[in-house]
């Protein structure tokens, strides 16, 4: 099997300025972070996000590398409105795309099935077609029902982060819930995973843990080894959410003066040097 590991830096090369991006996780959970601060360090620019955003759609968006956002929402999760999108929405510095979350999924599977587009009932009796007036309905063949034509959402570029992976590209989520990553993947042309640690393939199967390999190396063009690589966001089992951290993080998005402090110690962190304390103090991550 072919050795897909690789740097973030070799992540970054293939990105282009107004590339779609799809980001994995969900809010505050199993987001790819070192690999969003390598976004941020480059001169990317004019991105399209599509993402059950958390402080990736945030960041991005702070930074001015962002042209337009797809959503299903975008939440820190114990903390509910992302402060940074919140103030590029209200600003209107950002064009949005705002959906059901079961809407966003359904464009996923669209763009992975090849499909123009998907029907659903999502949506429908909603201000979604309102604030979306590109929408389409449909009339089904077999019936009466009128159905929401959601459009696929083919990606350029899927990132997501996972527990554990083999050098070939299977990956493994331990946590309790896979979120729509393996969608992202199938919906882009090239899709690159980070993970807390790269183990050899029997590892990813033993004690019975078939039924967490949801995401094979047929879908994976590249991992990137990022042990503590998903903080702050929480990557369970591995560590918890750093409460604290996001803490900081939301209340220096408020003052000018702390953020730019905040921000240039956030991204030049090592996310290897989160990993290594994570593991030596466990759920106790690094401030």
């Amino acid at each position: 099997m072919k050795d897909k590991r690789i740097t973030e830096a070799d992540v970054i090369a293939e990105l282009r300025d107004g590339m779609t991006i799809g980001i994995g996780g969900w809010g505050s959970r199993r987001k790819p972070m070192q690999l969003v601060r390598a976004i941020l360090r480059s001169p990317l620019r004019d991105l399209t996000v599509v993402s059950y955003g958390g402080a990736d759609v945030g960041l991005l968006c702070a930074a001015g590398k962002v042209k337009k956002v797809i959503y299903g929402f975008v939440s820190l999760d114990s903390i509910p409105l992302e402060p940074h999108f919140r103030a590029a929405r209200q600003a209107g510095t950002v064009e949005v795309m705002e959906l059901d979350e079961g809407m966003l999924q359904w464009g996923l599977y669209a763009a992975a099935l090849r499909l123009p587009f998907l029907p659903t009932r999502a949506g429908l009796g909603s201000d979604i077609m309102t604030l979306n007036p590109e929408l389409r309905t449909v009339a089904s063949p077999y019936g009466d029902d009128t159905l929401l034509a959601m459009p696929a959402l083919p990606l350029d570029v899927a990132l997501v982060h996972m527990n554990r992976a083999d050098a070939a590209g299977n990956t493994q989520f331990l946590g309790p819930d896979l979120y729509f990553d393996d969608l992202f993947c199938a919906a882009a042309k090239r899709r690159f995973v980070s993970c807390e640690r790269i183990v050899e393939t029997a590892e990813l199967s033993a004690g019975g843990s078939v039924h967490t390999l949801k995401l094979s190396r047929l879908l994976v063009d590249g991992v990137v080894a990022a042990p503590g690589g998903a903080h702050f966001t929480s990557c369970e089992p591995d560590y918890p959410r750093d409460e604290a951290f996001q803490k900081e993080y939301a209340t220096a998005a408020g003052d000018p003066a702390r953020w730019a402090e905040f921000r240039t110690r956030w991204l030049e962190c090592d996310a290897v040097e989160y990993g290594r304390r994570l593991g030596e103090r466990g759920a106790e991550v690094h401030k």
